[in-house]
């Protein structure tokens, strides 16, 4: 059983390891800042994320820690909540990669919020309508769905904006 193991665990560091190179694994966040919220070490934590395919465009989302002392007070040692909040802005010039440009958009961040069950997730989605990055919060979980998310737009209308494999089409219609 031990080799088993071995192996499965050698087979999942070569595949981290080959989607790390490869760029398959959505952005990462660096911690921003931290709240202390109670005497028992829980905190409020702020991640800055990068959009991986969009230059110029920051997110910034605050998440529950859970500190030691409370996972040995409530007995559920190998999760954090779901609840998140999000915001995003330009930050500098806007460069717009190989994006996704269907309505179910792409996974720009994701991180474990449990050992197995739960993981928050940053989603962009294109509004070509309103010509509008709109990243969307949520946590995604094994078992149920959560209701617990929050939204952020960058409006892309009236600003400088790169489109690195050229513009949609409907930026490219002349207007009547």
């Amino acid at each position: 059983m031990s080799k088993k193991l071995a192996r499965l665990a050698t087979a999942l560091a070569f595949a981290a390891l080959f989607a790390i190179l490869f760029g398959l694994i959505p952005a990462r966040a660096e911690e921003a800042g931290r709240v202390g919220v109670d005497w028992v070490g829980n905190d409020i934590v702020v991640d800055a994320v990068q959009d991986p395919k969009v230059e110029g465009v920051t997110c910034h989302i605050a998440y529950f820690d859970r500190s030691i002392i409370d996972r040995l007070q409530q007995g559920n040692w190998f999760e954090d909540p779901s609840n998140s909040s999000l915001d995003c802005a330009q930050t500098g010039p806007i460069s717009v990669g190989d994006i996704d440009m269907d309505k179910d958009g792409e996974e720009v961040f994701k991180e474990r919020r449990s050992v197995i069950l739960k993981t928050l997730v940053i989603n962009r989605i294109y509004d070509e309508a309103n010509d509008a990055l709109i990243y969307l919060a949520h946590a995604r979980e094994l078992n149920q769905g959560s209701a617990k998310m929050s939204i952020a737009v960058v409006p892309l209308a009236g600003q400088q904006v790169d489109w690195l494999n050229g513009a949609p089409a409907s930026k490219t219609k002349p207007i009547k």
